[in-house]
């Protein structure tokens, strides 16, 4: 272990982000009735050009109107590359009210553009005399982002949660694929005549995972474009989950549940983990380092990835 202690994430239910554009009021008040952990109101890809400015007043609108009980309130706003982020972000932190918890900037590629971001905001909340800090989310859908990763989380104190974007990802990438996330059926491994499917976005988001947990943020996984596929978002859930992301997108309101589920540990593996610290406990006790649990090692690393799961039921569960 490092001199410099790994700082542990924010403590907040993040198991499913649900997406909705501004453009579509229709939603709003269902997407906050809904039992998304984290809500993101659009004004970037979801919404046309010749709509972004009724959009962003829609938001506006939502923010200060509709009860967002005690969910995550985030907006996405637009790239850095148009010309309507700074607008997004002026009218937003003037315009609505406290109960915006979070800003998401889209295709961050360098830690210089959330910089950007940080001292508009920083601005505007001290000449409008706002009490609560505006939180980031950032999205790596960049070849750009990929390769700047560990700096963009370190990019600012503000930063909270980083997700990976699938589609501009592969776009930037050259990727020969138009499937957003999931398997990808020509990559593939050949045995014989048996083929094995591996996973295009692996490395991507254990790259994404390490920077985020060197820095103290939540990594999340983005968008699984197939909504009619409940099983391969499941799959694709469980990847991530795997390898310590804590939640994924939502970009239709089935698949919610599905991120719920996946992302909130079950009564099974919250009894082993439980079972675990007791044995570990027992034998600390006894002044042994590690012990036999049901015929395998468990030593003090399995009582750090233990208190995980417990941590996360405590969570999710009160």
């Amino acid at each position: 272990m490092s001199f410099r202690i790994q700082p542990s994430a924010p403590a907040r239910p993040n198991r499913c982000q649900l997406f909705g554009p501004g453009s579509n009021t229709k939603l709003f008040a269902k997407m906050a009735a809904s039992a998304a952990d984290v809500i993101n109101l659009d004004l970037e890809d979801s919404v046309a050009p010749s709509d972004k400015d009724i959009a962003r007043q829609n938001v506006i609108e939502a923010i200060n109107t509709i009860d967002w009980g005690t969910k995550t309130l985030s907006v996405r706003i637009n790239s850095l590359d148009t010309p309507y982020w700074y607008r997004d972000v002026v009218d937003l932190l003037e315009q609505a009210g406290e109960r915006l918890d979070q800003i998401m900037i889209p295709k961050v590629g360098c830690a210089a553009d959330v910089y950007a971001v940080d001292a508009l905001v920083t601005a505007i909340e001290a000449a409008k005399g706002r009490t609560k800090r505006i939180a980031f989310e950032v999205i790596i859908e960049s070849a750009a982002g990929l390769t700047h990763v560990e700096e963009i989380a370190a990019s600012s104190p503000r930063l909270q949660a980083m997700s990976l974007g699938a589609a501009d990802f592969a776009a930037s990438m050259g990727m020969q694929t138009t499937g957003i996330g999931g398997t990808q059926d020509n990559y593939y491994m050949l045995q014989g005549e048996q083929k094995h499917w591996s996973d295009p976005w692996h490395w991507a988001q254990a790259a994404i995972v390490a920077a985020c947990r060197t820095h103290g943020i939540l990594p999340v996984d983005g968008p699984f474009g197939d909504f009619s596929d409940d099983e391969g978002f499941r799959a694709q859930a469980r990847r991530s989950a795997t390898l310590g992301m804590v939640g994924k997108w939502a970009i239709h309101p089935k698949q919610i549940g599905l991120a719920n589920e996946v992302f909130t540990p079950s009564a099974a593996a919250v009894a082993e983990a439980r079972e675990i610290l007791a044995a570990m406990q027992t034998a600390t006790e006894n002044g042994e380092g590690a012990t036999v649990y049901k015929g395998r090692l468990v030593d003090i690393a399995s009582i750090k990835q233990a208190e995980v799961i417990v941590r996360q039921s405590e969570m999710f569960n009160g």
